[in-house]
């Protein structure tokens, strides 16, 4: 695909590196990184061949520019390398929140796909939303994401926020829901010991039943609740009004809303 410049590499930028590698798709090599303090798998990948902090002409070379600083730092990384690049370079952000349109006046009118990804793309379990109106920029994005986990291609960059607060943001709502069942169990009587190793083991086996099985979520829960059952009880609370059907849309709508503070 060309030499890739990662603008950032933090914990994001980091997980892609390392499910590149554990794919094969990229070889440090092939990466440029610029950061002033990059995170240990970038840190890896330098020792390994990876250029840090390359000059005007070496950037230059990039045929992919990755977009992953923080959202409110990326207009200064743009500015920074911009005059540096190739013009034929493609632009992939992973910037929340962040318009195709901004991002491209940034980089001097460069196509831009715009990508909200998951940080399980360390293990080739990520999950990414795409967007991108020009489809070389789709298509180099897709090769990207789909080398470390799932892609799904929305029809609308409006709905980037919707999939930020679905997608991106979703795996930090899944450990705060085992952080609180563990707490729960410990509450109940459990040593903390016994009550975070039956509640991540429980939760990480129902998550690959789900995925490998192919059943609908509600087909599953039906399956493991008996009626007038330990686990009907337990539903009656988190399905009831006040649960987590409610939480969740309210929490989906917290973080759309936020996405769409960022790219203001």
């Amino acid at each position: 695909m060309g030499p890739l410049l990662m603008l950032g590499a933090g914990r994001m930028g980091g997980a892609l590196i390392s499910g590149w590698r554990l794919a094969g798709f990229m070889i440090p090599q092939d990466l440029m990184i610029r950061d002033p303090h990059p995170g240990d798998e970038a840190r890896l990948a330098i020792a390994q061949g990876a250029l840090h902090d390359p000059d005007a002409q070496t950037m230059g070379r990039a045929a992919i520019v990755l977009l992953a600083t923080k959202p409110q730092l990326w207009r200064e990384a743009a500015a920074e390398v911009n005059a540096a690049l190739s013009p034929d370079a493609v632009i992939v952000s992973i910037a929340a929140g962040v318009s195709s349109a901004d991002i491209s006046r940034a980089f001097g009118g460069r196509p831009v796909a715009r990508i909200m990804p998951t940080t399980a793309a360390a293990i080739g379990q990520g999950t990414a939303s795409l967007y991108a109106a020009d489809p070389r920029a789709a298509e180099i994005a897709r090769r990207l994401f789909s080398a470390v986990g799932a892609v799904v291609e929305l029809e609308d960059e409006s709905l980037m926020h919707a999939a930020t607060a679905v997608s991106g943001s979703a795996p930090a709502y899944l450990y705060a829901f085992v952080e609180a069942l563990e707490a729960a169990g410990a509450g109940a009587g459990l040593s903390p010991d016994a009550a975070r190793t039956l509640a991540r083991a429980t939760i990480s086996g129902a998550a690959a039943l789900l995925a490998q099985s192919g059943a609908e979520p509600a087909e599953l829960r039906q399956q493991v609740t008996s009626p007038g059952g330990t686990t009907q009880a337990a539903l009656e609370v988190l399905m009831g009004p006040d649960g987590l059907g409610q939480l969740l849309a309210r929490a989906v709508d917290a973080a759309a809303d936020r996405s769409r503070v960022l790219g203001a």
